[in-house]
């Protein structure tokens, strides 16, 4: 029993950091716009309107607000963490340190089912977009080529989505500096996109389109935070960068903390124009920014606006691959996964097997299956991550008091506990459904560490 809470002590880790292979390339301004890569995509350019017509209706704005206040807490704890054991993993590797190994296994096993549906889910999302842009230049894929089995559509496999994602793959085995190049040029390209909406779309907000500003209750509100956190969880990649990033104790806070506020602040405005451009009701569409300039006579910036929502979920894409990676990387360094996972390639000084090994894996599961339900993981998880790390930021103040730290989290224990519980509470209103799921997924990961990962842990040695 007594080596399931084995921990990995402080020491230990900041040697791990000072021996890193991976090349430190990243600066403030990058993980800012790594982190806004991550975060604004899929949550404006697709789960606005869906989460408006059947959860929260023009009070999806607080939704956001709800769920961007219980990131800003967790995020707080990722500064910290971040910034006092600058090394690749994020909640895993703090929860190694902390809480020990079994629970670091587990939530690393969450993390990586998380950002593997993530991609996939997301690739289906730009593939949408990317249809309905061929589309606009007279272009229309075989329905058997252009959606998975099961979706409803006909389809055979959802070939776009496999081909971003590979494409991604290749992007990224290449190495960070040219990955962290395409995807700043994007960003900015994604954030003019949505500024041209935000400043077209406030002339056509009829405050009419605001009544009923609840019509599905209080229930709805946090039901709707609840799945539009999916939106938010880009920022916790920032933290798995922690081993490429030139000053980690200075950088990662302003990363993390930077790219949230600029992500929430832009949720809310679109959010807000959105519901007010088109009755709610008529919002359940895959594309409702698109949808809401055709609705109001704007055709022509419609179709702007797809190109900004493809470059805005590439970025997401890429990001969520890179975090995948950096995880499964540091569990594998650790003898919590096969060695082949965290080698690193001599000339490219990434870990190449990796890279793509994951990118076949989300490149399978987003051609040949329906994401509908899978997608709820990808919040449980996030969730489950975030609760762990304002968990182990008060464990680690109790237990390291002295230990030096770059950024603090203001007001603990009671900021930390704050942040746990809301998390709790929004894992508590997700579908029933989502929690089974999550435990076969939980349980197929226990089986694993007794079999293969407690005895093949460095700890264990």
């Amino acid at each position: 029993m007594r080596s399931l809470f084995r921990k990995k002590s402080i020491s230990q880790l900041l040697q791990q950091s000072r021996q890193q292979t991976l090349e430190r390339t990243l600066s403030a301004f990058d993980l800012t716009l790594l982190g806004i890569g991550a975060v604004i995509g899929t949550g404006i350019f697709v789960l606005t309107g869906v989460v408006a017509a059947e959860s929260a209706g023009p009070a999806l704005i607080i939704s956001f607000i709800l769920s961007g206040i219980a990131c800003a807490l967790s995020a707080l704890c990722y500064a910290e963490f971040a910034s006092t054991v600058p090394i690749s993993g994020s909640v895993y590797t703090y929860t190694y340190a902390t809480l020990g190994e079994f629970f670091a296994f587990l939530i690393g096993w969450d993390l990586m089912l998380e950002y593997i549906i993530a991609i996939a889910a997301v690739s289906t999302g730009w593939s949408g977009y990317f249809q309905t842009l061929l589309e606009g230049f007279g272009i229309h894929l075989p329905t058997i080529l252009a959606s998975a089995p099961g979706s409803g559509e006909g389809g055979l496999v959802n070939l776009p989505a496999m081909i971003i994602i590979l494409i991604i793959t290749a992007l990224l085995s290449k190495g960070m500096k040219e990955s962290k190049q395409v995807n700043n040029i994007m960003v900015v390209i994604k954030l003019a996109i949505i500024i041209l909406f935000i400043v077209t779309g406030v002339f056509y907000v009829k405050p009419d389109n605001w009544t009923p500003f609840a019509p599905f209750g209080f229930e709805g509100i946090i039901t709707g935070a609840a799945t539009v956190f999916f939106a938010y969880i880009g920022f916790d990649a920032v933290a798995t960068a922690s081993e490429e990033v030139k000053r980690p104790q200075r950088d990662l806070p302003i990363g993390i903390i930077s790219s949230l506020a600029i992500c929430t602040l832009l949720y809310i405005a679109v959010s807000l124009i959105l519901t007010g451009m088109v009755p709610y009701s008529q919002l359940n569409v895959a594309d409702p920014v698109t949808f809401a300039l055709q609705f109001v006579g704007q055709s022509s910036l419609a179709g702007i606006i797809s190109v900004g929502a493809i470059t805005g979920i590439t970025t997401v894409l890429l990001v969520m691959m890179y975090a995948q990676v950096r995880v499964s990387f540091a569990m594998s360094r650790d003898g919590l996964l096969p060695k082949k996972l965290s080698s690193v390639h001599p000339r490219l000084k990434t870990p190449f097997a990796n890279t793509w090994l994951t990118g076949v894996i989300a490149a399978i599961i987003a051609g040949f299956i329906d994401l509908t339900t899978l997608a709820h993981l990808v919040n449980i998880g996030t969730l489950a991550a975030f609760m762990l790390v304002s968990i182990a930021v008060i464990v680690l103040r109790h237990t390291h008091p002295s230990l030096k730290r770059a950024f603090k989290v203001p007001f603990v224990p009671l900021l930390p506990a704050i942040s746990a519980a809301l998390c709790l509470y929004l894992m508590t209103s997700l579908p029933a459904v989502t929690w089974k799921a999550f435990s076969i997924w939980i349980g197929i990961g226990i089986i694993i560490y007794f079999t293969y990962s407690r005895k093949h842990s460095h700890l264990n040695k």
